[in-house]
């Protein structure tokens, strides 16, 4: 019998173990760096200084501190997104609620470089949350809050529920700012916040038929005016 030869099997090419754990390394330091430091006064020759490489080899990597962003933003994104699928379906207040306690569960563990990075994600427009450069993580994120909705047991019509969700994707965003400037211990603020924002989420129900209306213009409103898009 001929075997048939198939393509594509075995490392890809110009990838190695060794150029992955050195990437890792690098990653590893840079972010710590930023944690330690700040965005601003970390360099990039700093960081290969620290992780003991030449800045040749880390600019092959990382040929610039946003490249390091944009990969922590990647990987949280994708942990979030495994994270939130895994969540029992129920009412769209409580998805919504479950997958907003799941992101800042996510992000914990990246609280100090998050907080090192606040103002590349609240101020830079080519580099923030909302840049071009951002966009595949961001709506990774955005379809969780959509998914909580939209596939909830008593989702709301269509229009609507995809209102709601990207709304709370934008809520989310901002219970994240509040977390990451929190100066209460353990930001136990944070944590009432979210009870706060779970109770009101139950009021909201009763009222969705005469609210649809304002809920409807707001989307459009936070589309155009922080997204770039538009709907409705």
């Amino acid at each position: 019998m001929v075997t048939k030869k198939i393509k594509g099997r075995g490392r890809p090419p110009g990838r190695t173990v060794r150029g992955e754990r050195t990437k890792a390394r690098l990653y590893a330091v840079a972010t710590q760096l930023f944690a330690e430091r700040g965005y601003e006064s970390t360099t990039l020759r700093a960081i290969a200084t620290e992780a003991g490489v030449s800045p040749t080899l880390l600019y092959k990597h990382f040929p610039s501190k946003l490249a390091v962003v944009l990969q922590l933003y990647d990987e949280l994104s994708h942990t979030f997104e495994g994270k939130a699928h895994e969540l029992p379906v129920g009412g769209w207040q409580g998805n919504s609620i479950a997958t907003l306690r799941t992101s800042l569960e996510v992000l914990h563990p990246h609280r100090e470089v998050l907080r090192a990075l606040i103002p590349v994600l609240v101020a830079d427009p080519d580099n923030g949350l909302f840049s071009p450069a951002n966009a595949a993580s961001g709506e990774r994120v955005k379809a969780c809050f959509l998914a909580a909705v939209t596939e909830a047991d008593d989702a709301p019509e269509h229009e609507l529920a995809e209102a709601i969700g990207r709304l709370l994707y934008l809520l989310q965003l901002a219970v994240i700012l509040w977390w990451l400037l929190d100066r209460s211990e353990g930001q136990w603020t944070t944590a009432q916040l979210v009870a706060l924002l779970e109770q009101v989420s139950g009021l909201l129900k009763p009222m969705l038929p005469l609210a649809s209306g304002p809920i409807l213009q707001l989307d459009r409103l936070a589309s155009a005016g922080l997204m770039g898009s538009s709907h409705g």
